[in-house]
């Protein structure tokens, strides 16, 4: 699939990394390189992947490359785009990874044909469990598409959505990841606040945590319906299921995605 194809990152951040290491961990066999300005990630990420070429010119990198990454902020947008104006072919794929930046904005800054397909992976493609959306630009085709959620496949979960979706996307998975730690976090806290040790805490919320992951995903049940078999009548479940909802839980994870979504709108100037 990728064997032989020419991979450019524009930018080397956590992200980046973390899908050069699922390339990597799948043999995928392409040829990697990433541009980065910061000279510390590029003696890490050198160091890390001796076989990856690193440079500092995006334009450079870009130019060489078939695929181009663009793993960068979304407030870095305009001025990457400008300065590759010049060397995005029709013949490139363009991949953004960018939170909140439409298609049409890449393909307004890059030439008239350019072939543009978003996509919002998240931080556990660290550990190759990241759950991905892409979606497709004006003129990305659908050989395009298939493409990138291969190459997403390799670091977790990929989906496809329809671009308009993309903002609830970043909001959920996107941002998910930070509301998942939160709620680890305040579990283990409140082990501890009833007497338990704070490594004995921690380890039973996160094993609890990927536990109920695991079964929502191999029982294929609706969540409801595994919160239903563990709260029995009158049990300890229902007595915190019941503070939860005192708590507006529900209403305030719910709040929390209506929140980042709105700001995803935001970045991209909606």
């Amino acid at each position: 699939m990728l064997t032989g194809r020419k991979i450019v990152f524009i930018g080397g951040g956590n992200m980046a990394e973390a899908i050069i290491l699922g390339l990597m961990r799948e043999k995928a066999g392409a040829d990697i390189s990433v541009a980065e300005i910061n000279p510390e990630r590029r003696e890490k990420i050198s160091a890390r992947f001796p076989t990856v070429r690193v440079v500092e010119d995006a334009n450079e990198a870009a130019g060489w490359g078939e695929l181009v990454i663009l793993a960068i902020k979304p407030q870095q947008a305009s001025g990457v785009l400008d300065q590759l104006e010049s060397v995005i072919t029709p013949d490139k794929l363009v991949i953004s990874i960018m939170a909140g930046i439409p298609t049409s904005k890449i393909e307004g800054n890059l030439v008239a044909d350019c072939r543009v397909v978003r996509a919002m992976p998240n931080t556990a493609a660290l550990v190759g469990a990241s759950a991905t959306a892409v979606s497709a630009g004006r003129k990305a085709s659908t050989a395009d598409l298939d493409l990138v959620r291969d190459i997403f496949a390799m670091i977790g979960f990929a989906v496809t959505v329809e671009e308009k979706q993309m903002d609830a996307v970043t909001a959920l998975s996107g941002s998910g990841p930070g509301y998942v730690f939160t709620f680890v976090e305040a579990l283990s806290d409140a082990g501890v606040k009833n007497g338990l040790p704070r490594d004995v805490a921690s380890r039973l919320a996160v094993q609890t945590l990927l536990g109920s992951a695991r079964m929502l995903l191999e029982t294929g049940e609706h969540p409801a319906i595994l919160k239903e078999r563990v709260t029995s009548p009158g049990g300890s479940t229902s007595a915190g299921l019941h503070a939860l909802e005192n708590g507006s839980f529900r209403g305030a994870v719910m709040n929390a995605v209506d929140a980042a979504c709105r700001r995803s709108k935001e970045l991209a100037g909606k």
